[in-house]
């Protein structure tokens, strides 16, 4: 996880990863605009959480994270951010 900027964003924001069908790995970025414990997992088509990419405290700011999907099979995958009382979902495709 890394902060990318130091301005502090104005509203929560989870973006569509890139690239997006990717194979193996992707680019997922977020935006906090308060410090709070920091929840971002992918979960399969069935809703089975498959890789916690991020969980603690963070504060506010822009993120990136790479994931690395080289031990899932192609497929659709959902991956949420949880902050606070927000809570995005975005839809992801590997494609091998």
């Amino acid at each position: 996880v890394n902060n990318i900027g130091t301005e502090i964003p104005g509203s929560f924001s989870l973006y569509q990863n890139y690239p997006n069908p990717f194979n193996p790995a992707t680019q997922i970025i977020f935006d906090l605009p308060e410090s709070g414990l920091t929840k971002l997992a992918v979960y399969d088509i069935l809703g089975r959480e498959v890789n916690v990419l991020l969980n603690g405290f963070k504060p506010s700011g822009k993120y990136t994270v790479s994931f690395d999907a080289s031990g899932l099979s192609s497929g659709i995958y959902f991956y949420t951010l949880q902050s606070g009382k927000v809570k995005m979902t975005r839809k992801m495709i590997l494609s091998k």
